[in-house]
């Protein structure tokens, strides 16, 4: 199974470059799974996306509680027990740590990164946090606890302190040229 990670801040186009990769693998046959966290298809996903689009340090804590039980059920449940898959495909993944206190966000990584499984094909799509601001205003969904330019702005400071072994690409281009540098990677790498 080849598992593959988009991550980034709202509104980088995490859910658009999965679906042009799933589609590219689709097309050759493969057996794709997307898995998009929080999920609505469990608690775990329903109860984080609940405290998400909430506020306060209660909700802060439930949201990445319940987040982190989301994507934990989906590695079980896909990544070890599902060998018919070919493809998986997570958006949003242990990147959400950038979310936590600056006093333990780069621990919580360093035991999610030993207990998860990664991969060579863990991507970044690094956004400003103005352009995410105007793309999540442009969306006709509710606003989530960080959908808001201070949040916003020390996740994507936080992002730059992660080790390198994810790879940073800009979201700020066309989808397009941005697909195909994610794919250059998914493809010489094999």
């Amino acid at each position: 199974m080849k598992f593959i990670v988009i991550d980034g801040l709202d509104g980088s186009g995490k859910d658009t470059q999965v679906n042009l990769l799933a589609d590219m693998y689709k097309n050759q046959g493969k057996n794709v799974v997307i898995r998009s966290h929080p999920t609505n298809d469990n608690f775990f996903g329903k109860k984080s996306k609940q405290a998400l689009l909430k506020k306060g340090k209660f909700n802060h804590i439930k949201a990445t509680l319940f987040f982190g039980l989301d994507a934990i059920r989906s590695v079980i449940k896909y990544y070890y027990f599902d060998k018919s898959i070919d493809i998986l495909i997570f958006s949003r993944y242990t990147m959400a740590v950038i979310y936590l206190p600056n006093s333990i966000n780069m621990i919580v990584y360093k035991i999610v990164r030993f207990l998860l499984p990664t991969s060579d094909y863990m991507f970044f799509l690094d956004i400003s946090p103005e352009e995410s601001l105007k793309r999540i205003k442009s969306r006709s969904e509710d606003e989530e606890m960080f959908e808001n330019y201070d949040e916003l702005k020390k996740a994507r400071e936080k992002s730059k302190r992660v080790p390198d072994d994810w790879h940073f690409i800009s979201a700020e281009g066309d989808i397009y040229d941005i697909n195909n540098k994610i794919k250059s990677i998914c493809i010489n790498e094999l």
